[in-house]
């Protein structure tokens, strides 16, 4: 394979984004220790390239402007979609990474044909993962429609949700799709059930359980630490070790001092009884009951009042309203979502590999 130095540098990238895409979709978390690395990586190839093509004179205007189009428009415009929400800190980075380290199309020639096979005369090739990453993602709901299908689910919302049992919540990532009233985009997200769930010192099984107990505020016992909601992390404190403090390592939670990573108390209650102990009271369970009228039902207002941190923006109404419906139902429809750090990744091979899929695919129409 003959290709320059900056080039093959580059390639240290995909082997990168391929191990967060991985830890993206288990744990929704990733590291800012990753990021610095990858700026240096960009800085340190882009200052080769120029080098290389120094003096920059004749025709290399046209690629000192791909360059600026990489630095001053795409990496602002992954900031600028976190800013507006539609993108999660992680995948900003991500693409500030990228237009970083590939602000135009690399060449490596294997076999006889260079790579990638298909470039576009704009070429900016941190453009091109972006919009192959977008393609990617547009085939994520058919894929998500045709699991439902093999499933036997059909709704109007096959595309975008799948119904899976309550008892997985607590290993799921996404965000409740249905209310009592049906059908909602703004139900509870599953990190903020998981804080509910620790600082309460309970699990879903044990709520299921027991879940007229469960919505007293006046059962609440002593509360523990939510932690950030991340998969991982148990809720079961022992008792012949003092709780100490926690680390991350791995992608799971670890809460030193504890069984499997259990959490640590943060205060004793008053009530009597704490739900959720493992030994539970069978005669609170059977059939769901919302009758009983509460200050606070489930002790929402509370938990939200009682945290350091936000809890991805739940409000107490959502939180009661997404535990009610795990209380009572044995499937519950979610959306699943998928981070954009995985079609980012799947971009980034393609356009390695093959080159841009729009430009490509408008080529085939005629249009390109």
């Amino acid at each position: 394979m003959l290709v320059t130095l900056a080039d093959a540098l580059r390639l240290l990238v995909v082997p990168v984004f391929c191990w967060a895409a991985v830890r993206d979709i288990r744990t929704r978390r990733l590291p800012n220790r990753l990021w610095p690395p990858l700026y240096a990586l960009g800085a340190s190839t882009l200052a080769l390239t120029v080098v290389g093509r120094w003096p920059l004179a004749g025709g290399d205007w046209l690629f000192a402007l791909r360059v600026a189009v990489s630095l001053f428009v795409v990496a602002p415009l992954g900031y600028g979609l976190w800013a507006l929400g539609g993108f999660g800190g992680a995948d900003a980075k991500a693409v500030i990474a990228l237009a970083l380290v590939f602000p135009t199309f690399p060449a490596y020639a294997v076999a006889g044909e260079t790579l990638p096979l298909v470039s576009t005369p704009a070429g900016v090739f941190s453009l091109t993962v972006l919009t192959n990453a977008l393609l990617v993602g547009l085939a994520y709901p058919l894929w998500l429609a045709l699991t439902n299908l093999a499933a036997g689910e059909w709704s109007r919302w096959l595309f975008f949700t799948h119904r899976v049992p309550t008892d997985s919540l607590t290993v799921r990532h996404g965000r409740l799709c249905e209310s009592s009233d049906g059908h909602t985009w703004s139900g509870l997200d599953l990190d903020a059930l998981r804080m509910y769930l620790r600082w309460r010192g309970t699990t879903i099984e044990a709520v299921r359980s027991a879940p007229t107990a469960a919505r007293d505020p006046g059962r609440i016992g002593p509360t523990f630490d939510p932690t950030d909601g991340r998969v991982g992390c148990s809720t079961s404190p022992r008792t012949d070790t003092p709780p100490d403090t926690m680390t991350t390592d791995g992608g799971a939670l670890v809460c030193a001092g504890v069984d499997a990573g259990g959490v640590a108390p943060v205060d004793s209650g008053d009530s009597t009884e704490r739900i959720g102990d493992h030994t539970g009271d069978a005669s609170e369970g059977g059939s769901y009951d919302e009758a009983a009228d509460y200050d606070d039902p489930w002790g929402a207002a509370r938990f939200l009042a009682a945290i350091d941190r936000d809890a991805y923006g739940t409000d107490p109404q959502t939180l009661r309203a997404g535990l009610a419906l795990v209380a009572g139902q044995d499937t519950v429809r979610v959306s699943p979502g998928l981070p954009f750090l995985v079609p980012l990744t799947a971009g980034l091979i393609l356009a390695v590999s093959y080159g841009d899929l729009l430009f490509a695919l408008l080529a085939v129409f005629g249009i390109a």
